[in-house]
């Protein structure tokens, strides 16, 4: 696997975590639970160690990389809440996921062509 892919996939993997550490926080409670809060925390480390590896090894600007992480994570988030915690499942809510995962797909498009156009100049 190429630089850029794995950075990519760090970040995917990254914003998978921060999907798992903002799910554990919520069910900590407001960190009143120490098992949860400890799972949160550890998570969240986890989550950010891969933004941290993913933006390092690769050339993808920073402001991308992390709109991307924390994009995955919010993406996530609210299916976690759908199919966990019985969230509405309207269509304006799903309306807006699938505009986060355009965002998502069009940086990361967006960002494979300004890397070509640099690697000829």
């Amino acid at each position: 696997m190429d630089k850029k892919t794995l950075a990519w996939f760090y970040l995917f993997l990254g914003g998978m975590f921060e999907t798992v550490w903002a799910t554990t926080m919520f069910m900590s409670e407001g960190f009143t639970h120490i098992v949860w809060t400890a799972i949160t925390i550890m998570f969240l480390f986890v989550s950010v160690g891969l933004l941290d590896m993913g933006l390092k090894i690769s050339n993808i600007p920073t402001g991308v990389g992390y709109s991307v992480w924390v994009g995955v994570g919010a993406l996530g988030a609210v299916i976690v809440g759908i199919l966990l915690f019985n969230e509405p499942a309207t269509l304006i809510r799903l309306f807006f996921v699938l505009v986060i995962i355009t965002g998502i797909i069009g940086l990361e498009m967006f960002t494979k062509k300004a890397d070509s156009v640099e690697e000829i100049e």
